[in-house]
């Protein structure tokens, strides 16, 4: 673990040395809570973390802490020393944890820099919540040292497959396609099914969707307690029955016609027909956490979902008419038009309700947070007209937002970034 000494301009700053454990090993393995701040918590921390599993870098990275601490400190500075541990979900769960622990840390530490030290790539994805916060003076990285081959390759391999973020990848997905092309052979529908309901699982993660669908569930608490359950379950159970509609719908067009073609485009139909059920449910369902919540801001940005979700429906479902035969090609084009004419009106009654609420409420002064929990600054002021906002970041020149970007108003502004 090679030490580089970390620049600082001034011996008459106060620094804080900051230890990332993004995985939170540290409560895993020891059950300890972060964050951990003084030196004799963080030494406490790393030896018992390493008695638990002497071979989790973690431990190591909290042990550099304390070994630059020391070390400043006989160096004259004026040096302060903390962990703070993010969440195995990884993702948002984790820098939002980190956000969190940050916070407790600074209130307790006035810090004018921080020297950050990670064991990793992984853990430096979090510098912009900790710049919002503190200046970085220093990124230390330790490098455990261990001889080389590839037998290591492969233990490093193994030991990173028991980590819950890395196994749901490499195990969930072969097990899920698996466990697709089982049932598919149960219901005598071939290849087609599961390689479609694949193809849009990975369309859905590789443009985000997956963990936007995941966080709209726990953003408020899927809980069995609340009222809303039953409608997020009946909108699950209407998405299977559409599923087994459009397996049904396929293998029965199929058997008659043998054309492939016209048989997905009946199995899309009956898929189709459901759909619209299912987004009713889930949106009564979202409608009423939001009002037990009291985060009615929200409810803008699904008037906005609705719309998007009538001219997605209506052009599929218009698309799949017409190729079956079902209707004509001008009035295909009658319903696109009509679809579009509809949406647009929704979304542009969302925006226009969207900015007589921000009117009525006096933003400037406000402090404003990302959906990280990072503080940004203090509203200087709201140009409606523009559609924008203006942020007094403290550390210079203000910076400028659309007000499209705000997701929640209460005492603070939240933005998504």
């Amino acid at each position: 673990m090679p030490l580089t000494k970390p620049r600082i301009k001034s011996k008459d700053s106060n620094i804080l040395i900051l230890a990332i454990d993004i995985d939170n090993d540290l409560y895993r393995k020891t059950g300890i809570s972060g964050p951990l701040m003084g030196r004799v918590q963080n030494l406490n921390g790393a030896a018992q973390l390493a008695l638990a599993d002497p071979e989790d870098s973690d431990s190591n990275t909290m042990f550099y802490a304390v070994h630059l601490y020391d070390k400043m400190k006989d160096d004259g500075y004026l040096v302060e020393v903390a962990t703070v541990t993010g969440s195995e979900k990884e993702g948002y769960e984790a820098d939002k944890e980190v956000a969190r622990q940050l916070e407790l840390v600074l209130n307790k530490y006035k810090s004018d820099e921080c020297i950050l030290v990670t064991d990793g790539p992984s853990d430096e994805r979090v510098l912009p919540i900790i710049q919002s916060r503190v200046k970085i003076s220093s990124v230390q990285q330790v490098i455990i040292k261990q001889a080389e081959g590839a037998e290591n390759t492969y233990y490093a391999i193994m030991e990173k497959l028991k980590e819950p973020h890395f196994a749901r990848t490499v195990f969930g997905l072969p097990a899920l396609i698996l466990i697709l092309f089982a049932v598919s052979y149960f219901l005598g529908t071939g290849w087609i099914l599961p390689v479609a309901l694949i193809g849009i699982y990975l369309l859905a993660k590789g443009f985000g969707l997956e963990e936007a669908l995941i966080n709209s569930f726990k953003g408020l608490g899927f809980s069995i307690d609340r009222m809303s359950f039953v409608f997020y379950m009946s909108a699950i159970l209407f998405a299977i029955t559409g599923v087994f509609i459009a397996a049904n719908n396929y293998a029965t067009k199929l058997m008659i016609t043998g054309n492939q073609a016209v048989s997905i485009a009946y199995m899309v139909e009956g898929f189709l027909v459901v759909l619209p059920i299912i987004l009713i449910l889930y949106l009564i369902g979202r409608f009423i956490d939001v009002r037990d919540a009291r985060y009615y801001f929200r409810t803008f940005k699904y008037a906005i979902f609705i719309g998007s979700a009538i001219i997605l429906w209506t052009l599929l479902y218009s698309f799949t008419e017409w190729f079956m035969g079902q209707i004509y090609f001008s009035q295909l084009v009658d319903y696109i038009i009509l679809a579009m004419l509809i949406g647009i009106a929704v979304s542009g009654a969302s925006r226009v309700m969207r900015r007589r609420l921000i009117r009525k409420k006096n933003l400037k002064g406000k402090i404003v947070v990302n959906d990280l929990g990072a503080m940004i600054g203090k509203i200087a002021g709201v140009d409606l007209k523009r559609g924008r906002m203006i942020i007094n970041t403290g550390l210079g020149s203000p910076i400028t937002y659309s007000i499209d970007k705000i997701i929640d108003l209460s005492d603070k502004v939240i933005i998504k970034q």
